[in-house]
């Protein structure tokens, strides 16, 4: 490897993101994106910008793993948004041998490696939004290939962050560039000006969006890259960045005269409802950067294709991806999740608040009303004050409260369940249909599975009728009242009158089979739901594990409790990986782990307690292969254990610190600090006798890198 990377400071006003000490020129960093990302990784924290290489390169590796950093032009732009980033810092290499990081053109020889801290300010965004928006032009990139020193790289960069490189009129000839295309920094309107486009008749009008998680790199250059495939077109382009940086809202006159819509998006269009009526082309962030003058020309197409799909408040073609991008499967499994994330906090506030009911008042509290109503909490409210307290005292009374107010939330379960599965699907009018369609779920005994299938139904008939052509007029009545009128008829309809009795009839039997579990049985269930919870540590597996649990608690009561026993042994254990990673890099083999490890490992014990399971991400990062079998085997135990003692939990997350809504809790402590010993010897067994293999350690790792949501909680944004 012929590295000319060396110290130095930076140079130039460039919010001193970069210097020649993060410069490296025609080298050799390996074969695959990961290898380059932990050498930069390396050189950033070398130069103490950030506390550990090892998790800025698990964050970086995470991003890349999710949707590649490459662009068109030879060009990667690897970045994350990273806990262990202290400063905003820039690294670069040129490669003498190319690597691939999903540009459709090929492999890249110039990198970029943007590290931003969590709480990276908006002027720092600004900067290294305007050094992405440079990378997809000819000029600035060919002098980064012609650079004969590290110290040329940094004065490039200085420049272009500086302003001095648009003052100098250069771009003008590059591939994304225009000198008629208005995009200052900081600014997120981008705009081409009228004069310079086709002449002769009316120009389309096309407004866009573009969005990605961080709102650093691709959001600005698929701004910028749109913005001059229009100008090549022809057309009059508006570009909304929904970046970092400040947001600057369309104008909405102009979105009223646009003849169509660009959304170039990986994360959800805010106010996404101005748009409504627009044809609509929709697409990965990622595309519009690789794929400028496709989208655009689609735009043009669906302006004048009266059956083009158009953006309305039922359009599901304003997500994150369009059909072409996301078969069924996906598109299923991203809907059921939404309606789930959306339902948690229902389950989890009316869960706590029995719990607490429980606690203040005890069990009897649950129970049908007896011949003097003292263990009816609704009986006991309309009758006290608290003048004229129950004989059991205010804690009583309280209880019965929050019992009451615990159970109301809880009703909301499947009604909610359903109404944001019908909102992933076809946005806000898909919610009342949704909730109306989950609640004949309910007067049904349709349960949590009426719920689902309502749902579904609700969102496809609303998205449905959103598609429809229809007069001007009538445009503005479809979201508000013609969609969810005539949807709920479709969904509450089809449950009411033919699919509600099926179901329940489901459910029923569902029901009694969970009740009939006992022994080996019972204990069979909690392995695979171990097994299932540390098999990708937040990955599609443990997301149906935990969805299964939550989404039984409605059915829950005190004469049925295997809703709650499944709910424990999900959460105990999902906190066994942490805390055996905890136990192992802080206790039991220290000198098995690097530094940043035993850092990490030092978090995990509160992160593992607090069932938060991104405690074990970055060792499941770096050693996937030896990490997950360890947690997978105490995993099992552990919900093994929690099965057969029939440990139950109300509430569906908060590890520890939700004791009290624990039924069992001494069993509950026993199964997690014996899963976690088991991991963590099963662990340390590994790494002294098993040798760790480069290559496959490498996929591994992207592989594990790439599981998107701890259980129950949504992972840090990376970039």
């Amino acid at each position: 490897m012929s590295a000319a990377h060396s110290t130095g400071t930076s140079a130039g006003n460039g919010a001193d993101l970069i210097g020649v000490d993060l410069v490296g020129l025609d080298e050799d960093l390996g074969a695959t994106s990961a290898d380059v990302i932990r050498v930069l990784a390396d050189r950033i924290a070398a130069t103490g910008r950030a506390a550990s290489g090892d998790t800025l390169a698990a964050d970086a590796i995470k991003r890349e793993a999710s949707v590649g950093t490459g662009v068109p032009g030879g060009i990667a732009i690897p970045h994350a948004r990273s806990t262990s980033v202290t400063t905003p810092t820039l690294a670069f290499t040129r490669l003498a041998r190319k690597v691939p990081f999903g540009a459709p053109d090929g492999d890249a020889d110039v990198v970029f490696m943007i590290a931003v801290p969590d709480g990276a300010d908006k002027d720092h965004l600004t900067v290294l939004s305007t050094l992405a928006r440079a990378l997809i032009r000819d000029d600035f990139t060919a002098a980064l290939r012609a650079a004969a020193s590290p110290q040329e790289i940094v004065d490039l960069v200085d420049r272009e962050v500086s302003g001095e490189v648009a003052a100098a009129g250069v771009g003008t000839g590059g591939r994304a560039s225009s000198p008629s295309t208005t995009a200052a920094a900081g600014s997120d309107t981008h705009v081409v000006d009228s004069d310079t486009s086709a002449a002769g008749g009316r120009r389309k009008v096309i407004v866009g969006v573009t969005a990605c998680p961080t709102g650093i790199a691709h959001t600005y250059m698929a701004a910028d890259a749109l913005v001059a495939a229009a100008q090549r077109a022809g057309a009059e382009m508006h570009v909304e960045t929904q970046g970092s940086s400040q947001v600057e809202p369309l104008d909405p006159a102009l979105i009223a005269r646009a003849d169509a819509v660009v959304f170039a998006v990986d994360v959800d269009v805010r106010d996404r409802s101005r748009f409504a009526g627009k044809p609509l082309v929709s697409g990965p962030v990622k595309r519009g950067v690789d794929e400028p003058d496709a989208m655009i020309a689609e735009a043009l197409r669906a302006a004048d294709d009266p059956k083009a799909a158009r953006v309305s408040g039922s359009a599901a073609e304003a997500g994150t991806s369009t059909a072409k991008d996301e078969h069924f499967g996906q598109s299923l499994k991203r809907w059921l999740l939404t309606g789930v994330s959306y339902m948690i906090p229902f389950v989890a506030g009316g869960g706590l608040l029995i719990a607490l009911g429980f606690l203040l008042s005890g069990y009897g509290i649950a129970l049908t009303h007896g011949s003097d109503g003292v263990n009816n909490a609704v009986w006991a409210l309309q009758h006290y004050t608290l003048v004229d307290l129950p004989p059991q005292g205010l804690g009583y009374y309280l209880g019965a409260a929050a019992f009451e107010i615990g159970s109301v939330s809880l009703g909301f379960l499947v009604a909610a369940l359903a109404g944001y599965i019908a909102y992933a699907i076809a946005d806000r009018p898909g919610i009342a249909p949704g909730f109306v369609a989950g609640s004949i779920a309910v007067f049904m005994n349709a349960g949590f599975l009426g719920g689902l299938v309502g749902g579904l139904i609700a969102g496809a008939a609303a998205y449905w009728i959103g598609r429809i052509p229809t007069w001007r007029w009538l445009r503005g009545l479809m979201p508000v009242v013609i969609i969810p009128l005539f949807a709920s008829i479709i969904a509450s309809g089809l449950m009411l009158l033919v699919l509600g009795g099926p179901i329940a009839w489901v459910m029923t039997e569902l029901t009694a089979w969970l009740n009939s579990l006992s022994g080996a049985s019972a204990v069979l269930l909690g392995i695979i739901l171990g097994l299932m919870m540390a098999f990708d540590l937040g990955g599609p597996v443990n997301k149906v594990a935990y969805a299964f649990a939550v989404a039984g608690l409605g059915a829950g009561s005190a004469t049925n409790v295997v809703p709650f026993e499944i709910m424990a042994a999900v959460m105990a254990a999902g906190m066994v990986p942490p805390l055996a990673l905890a136990l192992a890099s802080t206790v039991l083999y220290r000198n098995g782990f690097t530094k940043p490890e035993r850092e990490n490992g030092k978090a995990a014990w509160l992160l593992g307690a607090s069932f938060i399971s991104e405690g074990a991400i970055p060792f499941a990062a770096a050693d996937p292969l030896r990490v997950i079998p360890a947690s997978m085997v105490g995993a099992a135990v552990t919900g093994a254990i929690s099965m057969a003692a029939g440990v139950t939990s109300r509430a569906p997350h908060g590890g520890i610190f939700v004791f009290f809504a624990i039924g069992g809790i001494g069993m509950f402590i026993l199964a997690i600090v014996t899963g976690t010993i088991v991991s963590a010897l099963v662990l340390v067994a590994l790494k002294k006798w098993v040798r760790r293999a480069p290559a496959a350690t490498d996929a591994g790792a992207a592989q594990a890198a790439s599981a998107g949501e701890t259980v129950g909680q949504r992972a840090p944004v990376a970039v």
